[in-house]
């Protein structure tokens, strides 16, 4: 199986996917740190049940695929 590669990222916070609200906790977070001037995203951690908060690593480098 081929996995896709993806640019490093930090995780800002973490969200239970299970929660009553669904994703908008995470995507409230995710707006007041945009709003701060963060390029913060909302992902879907599928294997941990979470929403993650995550922003870019600056100057991260990625491997083409393959390159291991």
């Amino acid at each position: 199986m081929t996995r896709a590669r993806t640019a490093p990222r930090t995780v800002l916070r973490r969200f239970p996917a299970g929660g009553p609200r669904g994703s908008l906790p995470a995507e409230e977070f995710a707006r007041a740190r945009r709003d701060e001037g963060t390029p913060a995203e909302v992902v879907m951690d599928l294997a941990g049940d979470l929403f993650l908060v995550v922003v870019a690593r600056p100057g991260a480098l990625v491997s083409p695929a393959g390159d291991e």
